[in-house]
């Protein structure tokens, strides 16, 4: 079994700390959260500081916000791989630009600890399930190091090559399609609303017609419920859209309805909803047209 520490124990990062230390695997859960922190050493996680776990760990598993937190989890003031030992591995799940991956890779390589490039997908509820899908790509040796535990936090694990960028090119793609889906199914539960079509009738309906996407199916029943508690929050969104763009600038590649669903995520945040579940997008439309949705007073 491998000594792995998991830095972030949010919502995606708590179940997978929690799946890998189910596996039997001993594990270190980090967070600027003391509660959640103290919470993963109830479940059974290591309580020692992780300065005298650091050049044991076999695995490091971040899964923070973005590639900023993701640099200074790594080579920051306290940064952990320089106290790695060689041969212990990186997992980075963060969404984060192809270019930021190579350059993590690289100064990986340079103190012998393995990078790979493995952001996520599937949610809250499967990563405490175990059953994530990783876009992963990194050398032979770095899928080797990471097996175990990718065995232990995931259903699905994508090789997409050799070298770290790939796996985050994908997530890239995947985050595009998601975030669209989400503002898009947003748009037609209320514009089905304006048109006497109910929310309970509408996911009734839809989720069973050509029209229906796993967004749609997971998010729209938050809105039926009036329940915004977040399990993937509106701002969420505002970096992963903006990684899109900013990619699709370097590239030269128009994406417009990348664009106006980011606008949508963008005017939600502006009305305070930034913390909410991401399926409060919603609420932008309906505020517009002056409809009301379930919860609403």
């Amino acid at each position: 079994m491998s000594e792995v520490a998991v830095y972030g124990l949010g919502s995606m990062g708590y179940g997978i700390a929690s799946s890998i230390l189910k596996n039997g695997h001993k594990t270190i859960g980090l967070d600027i959260s003391d509660d959640q922190v103290q919470k993963f050493q109830q479940q059974g996680g290591l309580k020692a500081p992780i300065r005298d776990l650091s050049n044991s760990l076999d695995v490091v598993v971040v899964v923070v916000l973005n590639s900023e937190q993701t640099r200074s989890v790594l080579f920051g003031e306290h940064g952990i791989v320089p106290s790695l030992k060689p041969g212990a591995v990186v997992i980075s799940c963060a969404t984060v630009a192809p270019a930021f991956a190579r350059e993590m890779a690289k100064k990986c390589d340079e103190v012998q600890v393995h990078y790979l490039d493995a952001p996520i997908s599937g949610g809250s509820v499967k990563a405490a399930a175990g059953e994530l899908s990783v876009m992963a790509s990194g050398t032979n040796a770095a899928f080797s190091a990471a097996q175990a535990v990718l065995d232990a936090m995931a259903a699905t694990v994508f090789n997409l090559g050799d070298q770290a960028g790939a796996g985050s090119a994908m997530k890239a793609v995947n985050q595009l399609l998601a975030g669209v889906h989400i503002a898009t199914m947003a748009e037609a539960l209320t514009f089905g609303i304006s048109q006497g079509v109910t929310p309970e009738k509408f996911v009734e309906v839809i989720s069973q017609c050509a029209g229906t996407s796993w967004m749609l199916e997971n998010r729209a029943p938050h809105i039926v419920q009036g329940d915004y508690t977040p399990h993937s929050s509106v701002d969420i969104w505002l970096k992963d859209l903006g990684i899109v763009q900013d990619i699709a600038k370097d590239a030269k590649f128009s994406a417009p309805i990348t664009a106006a669903a980011l606008q949508q995520f963008v005017a939600a945040s502006g009305q305070g909803l930034g913390a909410e579940d991401d399926a409060a997008v919603a609420k932008v439309y309906a505020r517009n047209a002056r409809l009301k949705l379930p919860g609403d007073k």
